[in-house]
Formats: C-alpha cells, sequence, structure tokens
C-alpha cells in the first residue's frame, strides 16, 4: 500500500462519500470502499478508466481543470487529490473547488524542493529523474512543480486551512526530521485542508 494512500484511510471518517480526483487505477478508492465509504472517480486517462471499470469502481471521465460544476457544494464528505496537483494547470481554482464540494480535502504532491532534487539539479545541472519522479522533462505529466512551502503559501492566499500535514521521506517515513525541514528532507507532502 502506498504510504500517502495509508495516511488518507486514516483521515477519512467512517460512512463517508469521497470523491478521488485524478483517481489513476482507483487503487485508493479500492482501498477506501473495501473500508465501506462511497467512492466517485475523476480521470482523464482511457487507460486508468479502463482498469477502474474492471475493479467495480465508479469512474467519471473528467478534465479537472474544466471545474467540478456536475457536484454540488458539499456533496461529498471528502474529495481527495493525490499526485494530481502538479499535473493540472489551475491548481488554484481545482483547490477552490475540491473545498466547494468537499467538506474536507486532503491533497498529496511531492515534493520538488527535496535534496534530492536540489543534488540532481546542482550538481547534475539536468532535471531529476528517480524512483520518486521517474519521467525526463519532456514527457512529465507535470506542469506546476510545487514545494511544500509553495503549497502552504497558496493555501494562506486562497484562506484555506491546514488541518494536518505529514510529510514523508523516500522511504514512507515521517519522523521528527521530515516534520522539522519538511520542505528539505521531504518527499511528498500529503495535507488534509478545509475553507
Amino acid at each position: 500500500m502506498r504510504v500517502d494512500h495509508e495516511i488518507i484511510r486514516g483521515w477519512v471518517a467512517p460512512n463517508s462519500r469521497v470523491l478521488d480526483l485524478g483517481c489513476g487505477d482507483g487503487s485508493l478508492m479500492q482501498l477506501l470502499s473495501g473500508d465501506g465509504h462511497t467512492c466517485v472517480g475523476l480521470e482523464i486517462s482511457p487507460d486508468n478508466i479502463q482498469a477502474c471499470v474492471e475493479k467495480g469502481l465508479s469512474v467519471i471521465e473528467q478534465d479537472l481543470d474544466l471545474g467540478l460544476a456536475n457536484f454540488a457544494d458539499k456533496s461529498m464528505n471528502m474529495v481527495v487529490m493525490t499526485q494530481t496537483l502538479q499535473a493540472v494547470h489551475y491548481p488554484d481554482k481545482v483547490l477552490l473547488e475540491l473545498l466547494r464540494v468537499g467538506r474536507e480535502g486532503v491533497v498529496a504532491f511531492p515534493n520538488f524542493a527535496n535534496w534530492r532534487c536540489r543534488y540532481y539539479l546542482g550538481f547534475r545541472g539536468r532535471m531529476p529523474v528517480s524512483k520518486f519522479m521517474p519521467y525526463s522533462w519532456y514527457d512529465t505529466p507535470n506542469i506546476h512543480f510545487c514545494t511544500v512551502l509553495d503549497f502552504e503559501q497558496l493555501c494562506r492566499d486562497l484562506g484555506i486551512t491546514i488541518v494536518e500535514r505529514v510529510v514523508v521521506n523516500q522511504e514512507g517515513d515521517s519522523n521528527w526530521l521530515t516534520e522539522s525541514l519538511p520542505n528539505l528532507l521531504g518527499t511528498t507532502a500529503i495535507y488534509k485542508i478545509k475553507k
């Protein structure tokens, strides 16, 4: 199980209605559905949509950059977006829509300011390619490189409250070091937020 999925699982209240933005192959929805939650996913990739359907999951083909007008205000208990924020064109608008539809939200994203990225850029002079970021600069789905500090500033600018934050390193561990120096040592940041 992915560490961000495990953390998110612990943050979802019992019997919740969950909307998963950019749900990928539906792994998180499958996990949450097994816990008794009602889940719907939004996805744009035909291959991922097919994977969700094969798992018996509810999925809608939808471009997140076009908004969530097909969902009523506060119609979901939790709206989740894992490893997707950096791939949308308008992250600020998507965050506001996420919190319009959900009573709470969870956002997980790769921290592009961690020391491994800095080292790679500083000493190799090239965009990092690793297990953490397995794409070359020309084929990456990431269009907005975000750091822990960038995300927290965006939340302040948008009037979003950070309820909880967990930052993990490449091994998936959260400890006093990753929490003390999240922008430098964190590989993935997971936030529980509300408006």
